[in-house]
């Protein structure tokens, strides 16, 4: 099992880096729904689609205060092993015995200050923006095990009415440890939700992106751009 080497320089430069390349990629980072305080620990739940997933979780975590671990495929962690910089630790799929050790593990990170422990529990990478696919057990299992409240957050990317695209965050409601149907549902239901917006109406924006031509030629022409953002 690959553990997370949080700390020092090199994750201070991680952090600049990854904000700097999510802000140039993006319009914006937008979340509608409170975001929860991590004290007392939070295990937190998305759908994964997309390359992006881990880096839109970093700048989520920043921008709500929480101190941000990832669960990682180790293959993928093994290859790009500065993610451990930035909180991410492995589990190798198919390995029981590793997958134990890696879900002890996750338990042990919840008791940390400020923690909020993050897992894509579908157990990979699904493009295409379709509902959420049945869950691996082990989020019960950490939730279980470690007591502490459950998070769900459906991530979508969407081309909106502009060049750039947004990062759309539906955060639900925390809740307690519970059986495997309720985080599937809790799931669902999110991301139902967050595929239904048209516009970012009702978000807040957590990572202004760079502006693309329409909004500076609406700014030029001193036209609205829409609602306005709430920026962190």
């Amino acid at each position: 099992m690959i553990r997370d080497a949080k700390g020092g320089p090199f994750t201070w430069l991680l952090d600049w880096y990854i904000g700097r390349k999510v802000r140039g990629a993006f319009r914006g980072v937008w979340a509608r729904g409170a975001l929860p305080s991590s004290e007392g620990g939070l295990l937190v739940y998305l759908n994964h689609s997309n390359f992006w997933d881990g880096f839109v979780l970093h700048q989520l975590g920043k921008a709500a205060g929480w101190d941000v671990y990832a669960m990682m495929a180790e293959e993928n962690l093994a290859k790009y092993r500065f993610h451990a910089r930035i909180g991410a630790f492995s589990v190798r799929r198919g390995d029981r015995h590793s997958a134990v050790e890696s879900l002890r593990y996750a338990v042990e990170l919840t008791e940390r200050p400020r923690a909020a422990v993050c897992v894509f529990p579908e157990g990979e990478l699904r493009p295409g923006g379709g509902p959420p696919a049945a869950l691996q057990r082990g989020v019960e299992v950490i939730a279980r095990r470690a007591g502490v409240r459950c998070l769900p957050v459906a991530i979508r990317y969407a081309f909106l009415e502009h060049e750039k695209p947004d990062v759309l965050l539906e955060v639900g409601t925390p809740h307690a440890a519970a059986e495997l149907p309720v985080f599937e549902a809790s799931l669902r239901e999110l991301h139902a939700r967050v595929m239904e917006a048209r516009d970012t109406t009702g978000f807040t924006c957590l990572v202004e992106g760079r502006r693309g031509a329409k909004d500076r030629w609406d700014a030029v022409k001193g036209l609205p751009e829409g609602p306005p953002a709430e920026s962190h």
